[in-house]
Parts: C-alpha cells; structure tokens; sequence
C-alpha cells in the first residue's frame, strides 16, 4: 500500500522502516532540538501525510529513547485522524536529569497505520455479567 506524503521542509525524510520485521515507521527531526530536563518541547518532522480513510495514524516514542534517556511523548501515545492534513509534529518530554540533544535527521518517533472500525452506541440498563464484573484497580492481582 502506497501512503501519500508531502514534504513541507528541505530537510524533511519520508518515514522508513528500520528493518524488515519493524512493526512501525520511523519520523526524522528536521532541525537541532535540545530537550531540558523535566520539559517538553515540540519537534517537526516536515512532513505531511494522507491517513486512509478508516485507519489512523497511531504515534509512539522510540524505545531506545525511553530507556537510554527517559524521553517520551507528552502525551505517551498520539493518534493522527484521517482527516487530518497537517504537518505531523511530536511533543516529546525529557523525564531524567540531563536533558537529550536532537539533531536534523535523528529518528524521533515511530508510527504506524491501523484499522479504526466505527461503532453505534445504545443506551441500555445492564451490561453482560463477566467474571470479572465492575472489579477494577488490582482487583485481578493475587
């Protein structure tokens, strides 16, 4: 499947997959960015993109990101509507002490496309008896 991408930066890469078994894309920064500690800072990645109509665009940190340096997404998971068109930018957020550098070009966050079914909601009085029931909090912990 072929996604649409424009570019809106000189520098700006279109995503790639890390290797063959990668289960998501990887977005490249398009300028020098340094993230202090204990701050966020929003990263561009020069790029826009046509999401499917039906799918979305769910973004993640890189998992080198987390354990090398505790640097995460803001919001720790974003998703990218389908009728979205606008330049994918990435808020990430420095946890530790030191801050992390970024430079043009470094992989700053991965994504990747997935079904979004739509459903229809109805009002009812009960719901399906579970097991499980309303316990919630630990309550499946030994």
């Amino acid at each position: 499947m072929i996604l649409p991408v424009v570019m809106l930066h000189a520098d700006a890469r279109v995503p790639v997959y890390a290797t063959a078994g990668a289960a998501c894309f990887d977005f490249f920064a398009v300028e020098d960015v340094f993230i202090p500690s204990k701050e966020s800072v929003v990263i561009r990645s020069g790029i826009a993109m046509t999401v499917p109509v039906g799918k979305c665009l769910d973004i993640f940190s890189r998992s080198g990101h987390g354990f090398k340096y505790d640097v995460r997404l803001s919001n720790c998971t974003g998703i990218i509507d389908s009728d979205y068109t606008g330049e994918i930018m990435f808020k990430l957020r420095c946890d530790s002490y030191g801050g992390l550098q970024i430079r043009k070009g470094d992989r700053i966050a991965q994504g990747r496309i997935v079904d979004v079914p739509r459903y229809e909601f109805e009002v009812v009085t009960t719901l399906a008896e579970t097991e499980r029931g309303n316990g919630g909090f630990g309550s499946t912990g030994a």
